[in-house]
């Protein structure tokens, strides 16, 4: 069986090189910090293994939203939250009491009240088409 040259020379290459001591790792600080200052604020140093990162922001945001939040967010897509509830009042409607509808508990009790209001929207109309 012959090997490819690159892998022989990789192969070879391994078995020259002394194998390298463990290195005993200390443990990690117990606390680590994430602060932002802003304008000439100092940062704070850390008490004994305690790490501080600071960025550094400009006294003008200081007191601003935060960017993330005064973004706008973009439009996800169909309809608002406004009219997702006037479509279900509108569906709902119709089986409340006065709705003049057959489904629906007194869905009937409306059907008088719709005719008045017919009627009295077809005289207004007979009313100012008559008028000069």
């Amino acid at each position: 069986m012959r090997l490819p040259r690159p892998l022989l020379i990789a192969g070879l290459a391994a078995l020259a090189l002394p194998a390298a001591p463990a290195v005993a790792q200390d443990d990690p600080p117990q606390k680590i910090f994430n602060l932002i200052v802003y304008g000439d604020d100092p940062c704070p140093t850390g008490q004994g293994e305690e790490i501080v990162v600071c960025a550094r922001k400009p006294e003008s945001e200081r007191y601003r939203i935060p960017k993330k939040l005064r973004e706008k967010p973009e439009e996800v897509g169909g309809p608002g939250w406004g009219s997702q509830v006037a479509t279900m009042e509108q569906t709902q409607r119709q089986i409340l009491p006065n709705s003049c509808s057959a489904i629906g508990s007194n869905g009937f009790t409306g059907c008088t009240a719709q005719m008045l209001q017919q009627w009295f929207a077809e005289r207004r109309m007979q009313q100012s088409s008559s008028t000069p």
